[in-house]
């Protein structure tokens, strides 16, 4: 029986320019806004993006202290326009959890 490996953490630095690409909006939906009862920011985000560069620009661009980042990649739905089959595109989504004593007003352009 071999011993488990350790999960290490990478942190990532990101060009300023890659950090405006990666945090493209704030998510404004009224489950996005129940996240920011526990210190939770939502934003649209690349397809390719990394948690860790999500950080780092997320960190870079608000100047926050950032403690975890969680994904998803939502599917894009099938549609009818005028009847022709269409479909629309796939979103990531990035939750952001901040430290405590942080926030950042989505309000506001960066």
């Amino acid at each position: 029986m071999s011993a488990a490996r350790p999960f290490k953490r990478y942190d990532v630095e990101v060009s300023e320019e890659r950090a405006y690409d990666l945090v493209r909006s704030p998510v404004i939906t009224e489950k996005s806004t129940m996240g920011s009862e526990h210190n939770q920011v939502t934003f649209k985000v690349p397809l390719d993006a990394t948690k860790p560069e999500i950080k780092s620009a997320v960190e870079k661009l608000f100047k926050v202290k950032v403690v975890a980042v969680n994904t998803l990649i939502a599917k894009g739905k099938t549609k009818r326009f005028r009847g022709v089959k269409g479909r629309r595109n796939d979103q990531k989504k990035a939750m952001v959890t901040l430290a405590e004593g942080s926030s950042i007003d989505v309000t506001t352009g960066v």
